[in-house]
């Protein structure tokens, strides 16, 4: 049952990591603060682990969980 638990948790992580790796954040920076005028720049950025990390655990919790249906019957 363990094994079945933490298959659906890695999922779970894998699916949250993928989405946030395809997703991104949206970072803004001040470029310029001079008194009354401020120029800022927003970047868009993606984190490649997170999307490796998010395939890695999205796998290994596939397999557990193939696993423990194998074993338990």
């Amino acid at each position: 049952m363990q094994g079945k638990q933490l298959g659906v948790v890695l999922v779970v992580l894998g699916i949250v990591a993928l989405i946030y790796g395809i997703v991104g954040f949206d970072r803004q920076t001040t470029m310029i603060d001079m008194g009354g005028i401020k120029a800022t720049a927003t970047e868009h950025k993606t984190s490649p682990w997170a999307t490796v990390i998010g395939i890695v655990a999205l796998v290994g919790g596939a397999a557990l969980l193939v696993g423990s249906r194998r074993g338990g019957s």
